[in-house]
């Protein structure tokens, strides 16, 4: 009898357990990754397209509810001209792609970022697989477009400047929940855990507000080498940690015990 692989040991035993409601990763090393196989760079941010597959259906068979990618910051828009419209052109080929997996499995696709600074090529079908799986009850798998944390956060307190300017709202008033009621990522659930990989240790500028209270996992592996394995093992480390919120170890298992006496 075959024995079965460590990929399928590891999903059998994060299944097991609670997993991370919203996970985000920063898919970082594609460059790298050509670039020591002697390479062009866009080869390797194609070859991490299948890595995106591959970490989409392993999130959707464990039950993640949301899922979002780092695929283009607005900091990579200063990248040579060469580079980024291949990229444009692998963001479209995948929207594509995809349309009838994202659509048969339930997954909601969504997209968060200056979204309108993307060409036309790629908005199209952005937009139609956004209208077409807006009613799937699955797993939402959120593309970070043009996004920065820093420009999400200005972005909503211009927005609500104007409310306040408008007497739609009291500075008195103003609390996290309102100013969260203005961020791209509004209806998503509280991010618990981002994955870094290529072994780079800085978060550069990715959901800054709400990774406030989430874990974070580092990984020495490449975007387009992380597949299914290395991301499982992510969130089997993700399930080992205490997360205390500001409270002590004590007061964490006195709620749990509470909870399971309720």
């Amino acid at each position: 009898m075959e024995r079965p692989s460590v990929a399928s040991v590891l999903e059998h035993q994060v299944k097991a357990r609670p997993v991370p409601r919203h996970v985000g990763i920063i898919m970082d090393g594609n460059g790298r990754w050509a670039e020591v196989r002697g390479l062009p760079r866009l080869e390797g941010h194609r070859e991490g397209s299948s890595s995106v597959r591959e970490v989409t259906r392993t999130a959707r068979r464990v039950g993640i509810s949301a899922l979002t990618l780092y695929a283009f910051s607005s900091q990579n828009w200063a990248r040579p001209a060469e580079e980024v419209a291949g990229l444009m052109e692998l963001l479209r080929e995948f929207l594509e792609s995809e349309y009838s997996e994202i659509l048969d499995n339930g997954i909601r696709l969504n997209a968060i970022g200056e979204v309108d600074k993307m060409p036309r090529y790629v908005k199209e079908p952005l937009e139609r697989l956004r209208r077409d799986s807006a009613h799937n009850q699955g797993m939402v798998l959120t593309l970070a477009l043009s996004y920065g944390g820093r420009e999400e956060i200005l972005h909503a307190m211009q927005q609500v400047a104007r409310a306040v300017a408008n007497g739609e709202l009291s500075p008195d008033r103003l609390g996290e929940k309102e100013l969260e009621e203005h961020l791209w990522t509004q209806g998503l659930p509280p991010l618990d855990l981002v994955v870094r990989t290529s072994g780079e240790f800085r978060v550069s500028n990715f959901l800054l507000w709400q990774m406030a209270y989430a874990e974070l996992c580092f990984a020495d592996v490449l975007w387009p080498d992380f597949r299914s394995e290395a991301f499982l093992r992510c969130l089997a480390q993700y399930q080992q940690r205490e997360r205390r919120f500001g409270l002590t170890s004590a007061q964490i298992q006195r709620e749990d015990t509470q909870r399971a006496k309720a």
